[in-house]
């Protein structure tokens, strides 16, 4: 009798679970509770990484452990962990597919969620080769506070360039978003010894803007234009930089 009573409630409980559907079909989970956790792991000791609201949907990629838990893929391409009991599977279809959408090569901005970041960019500044290192810490989704440090070589030396500065991301809600950025700190040169024996320094403020394009994985594609004003007490001029990089918001 207890082995036939264990049956019946297997089978009962499968049926009550939402079929995966073909190999070639596309399924979704979506939510069907006024809120659920997704998690790092499939159990309920793994990191939270995404609360979703009832109606989010997340392209299923498979079934794991314990418990019941679909491994489901994030809008921006993680990996995470949903309890079956808290959500439907649903085959993509006409019906479904305004709310349940598979992920593409744009994600959701990062900066939604984001505390701080980083890129590491090249291109050119002055007409000389360069790399830039630009840290952000997110004071909120459109404002981020960014220190920066960049090396140019020169044919006669090399030149370093670091200071601070404020980016406004103008439509922070979008995956392609145009920023403006306001910036200043120093210039030191480098010289090689046989054009001059000591090094030079400098102040410098600079302007501009550019794009970040959000991709998948929390990849983040940075583009940006400056002028930059490098001046003393009683000269200054007018240089250039144009770069193009990669990073990542966390």
């Amino acid at each position: 009798m207890r082995t036939a009573a264990l049956i019946v409630a297997l089978l009962l409980s499968s049926a009550a679970r939402p079929a995966l559907g073909d190999e070639d079909t596309d399924v979704f989970a979506r939510v069907v509770v006024p809120e659920t956790e997704l998690r790092s792991g499939p159990s309920v000791s793994g990191r939270v990484i995404y609360r979703a609201k009832r109606g989010e949907a997340f392209l299923v990629d498979g079934r794991e452990g314990s418990g019941f838990w679909l491994r489901v893929t994030l809008p921006d391409g993680r990996t995470a962990y949903v309890l079956g009991d808290t959500v439907e599977a649903l085959e993509a279809g006409p019906d479904s597919a305004e709310s349940a959408v598979k992920p593409g090569v744009f994600a959701p901005p990062a900066l939604e969620e984001a505390h701080a970041g980083f890129t590491l960019s090249g291109g050119v500044f002055d007409r000389d080769g360069y790399l830039e290192f630009d840290p952000a810490f997110v004071l909120a989704p459109a404002i981020s506070l960014e220190p920066y440090v960049g090396l140019a070589l020169q044919p006669d030396g090399r030149r370093l360039v670091y200071g601070a500065g404020g980016t406004l991301n103008l439509i922070h809600d979008w995956a392609v978003s145009p920023f403006v950025h306001l910036g200043a700190g120093g210039v030191h040169d480098m010289p090689s010894a046989e054009f001059f024996p000591t090094s030079r320094d400098f102040f410098h403020v600079r302007a501009g803007g550019g794009l970040l394009v959000s991709l998948r994985w929390r990849i983040l594609v940075r583009l940006q234009a400056m002028n930059t004003v490098i001046f003393t007490e009683d000269s200054f001029r007018n240089a250039q930089s144009f770069t193009g990089g990669i990073g990542t918001y966390f």
